[in-house]
């Protein structure tokens, strides 16, 4: 038997399918792909186009999703995993850790879990405000009309960003941009700010190693501010896929095999 994690974001549909050990097929594909060239809508429910992502009907698969729709957009003949439970999962399959912190920073929300020896012993969800995620961002980079790629790679002289909410940081930011300031200083700033937003949560979670996962992690800046609040950082190879692959892992354990 093979396990198919999907994880349904609001940005980005991930999906990671496990067979024995192994992570054999890997996806991150736009939400709206997804629903529309992945799926069909029969009798009321919305069956996977298995065939369609490459994974063949000749072996039982188990599907378990998690992520934003989860339990609103059920997926037929699935079962649903707690995001917390998931994302964890996925972070002892990928770092083999069993004492560490854990920040996923997604597209809406930013999750923060302490696990020790292998289990949670205490959490933090922020979903009020996509100041604290990677939508705001996302958001940011296009107010500065730079890709994302570029602007997470400033950390530099950051400018002082103090809005706590997303819209009226996009204000904020559209008059330092009037006041002069340089790119690499808007761009640092945006970073900085999120960083801000972040840390207080950071605080009661004090471990020495911090798991970084979700799209956030390959944002440079972000990795620089947090180096100083713990001794190591993880990163691992697949910090997106993060709760697909946590969703197989817990399903093949659970199962067994």
């Amino acid at each position: 038997m093979a396990f198919l994690g999907i994880d349904l974001g609001s940005r980005a549909v991930k999906i990671a399918l496990m067979d024995g050990e192994d992570i054999i097929t890997e996806k991150i594909i736009g939400t709206m792909t997804f629903y529309r060239d992945y799926t069909s809508y029969i009798d009321g429910n919305i069956h996977v186009k298995f065939e369609e992502l490459g994974i063949s009907n000749n072996k039982e698969v188990e599907l378990i999703t998690t992520g934003y729709g989860r339990n609103n957009l059920r997926l037929y003949n699935s079962k649903a995993l707690n995001e917390i439970k998931a994302h964890v999962y996925g972070a002892l399959y990928q770092t083999k850790l069993k004492n560490f912190t854990l920040l996923d920073i997604g597209g809406q929300d930013t999750k923060i879990v302490k696990v020790e020896k292998g289990i949670i012993t205490d959490l933090v969800l922020n979903d009020k405000c996509a100041a604290s995620s990677g939508r705001y961002i996302e958001n940011m980079a296009s107010v500065l009309e730079i890709s994302l790629e570029e602007l997470v790679e400033y950390y530099e002289s950051p400018v002082d960003l103090n809005a706590t909410c997303a819209v009226f940081g996009e204000s904020e930011l559209i008059g330092k941009i009037a006041e002069g300031y340089s790119l690499t200083e808007l761009a640092a700033g945006v970073n900085y700010s999120l960083y801000q937003r972040i840390k207080p949560l950071l605080r009661d979670f004090r471990n020495r190693t911090l798991v970084l996962t979700g799209g956030v992690a390959n944002n440079n800046a972000i990795q620089k501010y947090l180096e100083k609040d713990f001794e190591e950082i993880v990163i691992p190879n697949r910090p997106q896929l993060n709760g697909a692959i946590g969703c197989s892992y817990f399903s093949r354990i659970r199962s067994g095999r």
